[in-house]
């Protein structure tokens, strides 16, 4: 059997040069180099200085062509003999450093957060910052269309009413020319001459006044004063740009599902346990120490006892009832009335129809812009910040602060008929229904 440090050595060699963890689908490009699909095709997406520039090698800078990715049969079969090398090569001893989420080795380090990271972790941060770019870059395309279409719009109206203007002056500039030349040639006359018919020549020059030299009208002026305004969504979008980028970096997506065995009989799970919905009937599910027995609520299947943690809950109350989104002590209390508080170690805020409330000591109706249907749920464990958040509108709903020591489960709870969640399968987040 290959020693430890010989297979090692092998699958070094057959490691992705992008992501830098064991090749996954191996395809090989023009130049003859190899990686991931998944890497090579994120790799493609990212956009370049120029769009017409070819995409290059990542190892040599030889140009390639997308779509001329080959699959390499042979090196994915020399790959997982590797993997079965170094499986037999580990088994009855100590498992070397691994991420427990991903099951990868560990590369990275974080010294911030004095946090050990595998290439799972790093890809999922680098796709993340790809996303949001990419979503910025679109948002700043059609907003440079919108104020460049806004300003041709007002040069042309500008051009316009200067046109109309310059028409009105040039005619009158023609009529007191003629009342001019007029009066000069009356001048050239006797007196006799010069008094008759002078009459009607003054009136016509004392009622034909010269216009006021109005450039543009009060309209138009208006809508050049209030131009500037329109870049105000594009200062809001960057600044909530920045926000979720930081956030996003610093928060690991939780992806989570629910724990059946602490559902109360009243909620109907789905199949994948992502989804629930109220229903006066009760399911015939056994009575367990883990289950609610009052409270018609579930928790997730995993918990926390460290770091950064968010997750989104979809909530549908289309028919009325009310939805509880936030976390709970691995203590809490299944049996009986459940005091949704605190002090009970549970950190929540409730979602009724037409109004919010934050489950403090003393329940608070919060005042917000607009009914959340998407709440962002976020959990900072080692300072002890539960956060809630419009995951559509970013608005800040409420933040609990607690001190945690025991571990720390998301919870769901529901009450009315037709009221549901689901979690999110969006990238990056957990949704409900």
């Amino acid at each position: 059997m290959a020693s430890a440090p010989s297979v090692t050595s092998l699958a070094d060699e057959v490691n992705c040069p992008i992501c830098q963890g064991t090749l996954r689908e191996p395809v090989t490009i023009d130049c003859g180099h190899n990686f991931c699909r998944g890497c090579l095709t994120r790799y493609c997406e990212i956009p370049g200085p120029e769009l017409e520039e070819s995409l290059s090698c990542p190892l040599c800078k030889e140009p390639f062509r997308p779509g001329s990715f080959r699959p390499n049969w042979q090196l994915a079969s020399v790959v997982e003999n590797i993997e079965r090398l170094q499986l037999a090569s580990t088994r009855g001893l100590e498992v070397e450093d691994a991420c427990p989420e991903h099951g990868e080795k560990i590369y990275f380090f974080c010294e911030e957060d004095e946090a050990q990271l595998c290439v799972t972790q790093v890809a999922t941060k680098r796709q993340q910052v790809i996303s949001q770019f990419a979503h910025l870059s679109q948002f700043l395309e059609q907003q440079q269309t919108a104020l460049l279409a806004q300003l041709e719009g007002l040069d042309k109206d500008i051009l316009k009413q200067q046109e109309e203007f310059d028409s009105l002056v040039t005619g009158d500039i023609c009529r007191f020319s003629t009342l001019i030349e007029e009066l000069e040639e009356k001048n050239k006359r006797p007196a006799r001459g010069l008094l008759t018919d002078i009459r009607s020549t003054l009136i016509r020059c004392e009622t034909r006044k010269c216009r006021k030299p109005e450039a543009i009208s009060p309209e138009l002026g208006q809508r050049i004063r209030d131009f500037p305004q329109q870049a105000i969504p594009l200062r809001q979008e960057m600044k909530t740009f920045l926000e979720k980028l930081c956030f996003e970096l610093d928060y690991e997506p939780a992806h989570i599902s629910l724990d059946p065995q602490t559902s109360h009989p009243k909620l109907l799970l789905s199949e994948d346990h992502r989804r629930a919905r109220f229903s006066y009937k009760w399911q015939n599910s056994p009575d367990t120490p883990q289950r609610f027995d009052r409270a018609t609520c579930v928790l997730a299947q995993c918990g926390f006892t460290g770091g950064r943690h968010t997750w989104v809950v979809n909530v549908d109350l289309a028919h009325g009832g009310s939805c509880t989104v936030g976390v709970v002590r691995e203590d809490v209390r299944r049996k009986g009335e459940l005091r949704l508080r605190p002090e009970e170690g549970i950190w929540a805020v409730r979602l009724a129809w037409g109004f919010v409330s934050a489950l403090g000591s003393f329940p608070t109706r919060l005042a917000l812009e607009e009914q959340p249907r998407k709440v962002q749920v976020s959990l900072d464990y080692e300072v002890g910040w539960v956060t809630f958040v419009n995951a559509v509108t970013q608005e800040h709903i409420y933040t609990f602060t607690a001190s945690f020591t025991q571990k720390i489960f998301p919870l769901f709870g529901l009450w009315g008929r037709g009221s549901s969640f689901s979690l999110s399968c969006q990238e990056g987040a957990v949704s409900l229904l």
